[in-house]
């Protein structure tokens, strides 16, 4: 087997990966945005804003402590930042 052809194999192990790491992400950010819908819906119950800047500090400190590498935590940041930003736009059901 050529060179060309072991990375062509194992680029594909790869990506088949991905795609497996993939489907999982968006099945838990699915979950994770129904958790979020039902704490917008008794938010007001408990006389709570719908916005808690210290709750999003809290979330991005936590996963800069879950963070193991190799992306780094401002990237994390940006990508928690964007994750937040979608459940507060998603309409409730």
């Amino acid at each position: 087997m050529s060179d060309e052809t072991s990375n062509l194999a194992e680029i594909e192990k790869h990506r088949e990966k991905i795609d497996e790491i993939d489907r999982q992400l968006v099945a838990l950010l699915n979950k994770r945005a129904s958790h979020s819908l039902v704490i917008r819906g008794l938010k007001p119950g408990a006389r709570m804003g719908l916005y808690d800047a210290r709750r999003e500090e809290e979330i991005f400190e936590k996963i800069e402590a879950l963070n193991e590498g190799p992306l780094y935590n401002e990237y994390l940041r940006e990508i928690y930042a964007t994750i937040l930003k979608v459940s507060k736009e998603t309409p409730s059901v």
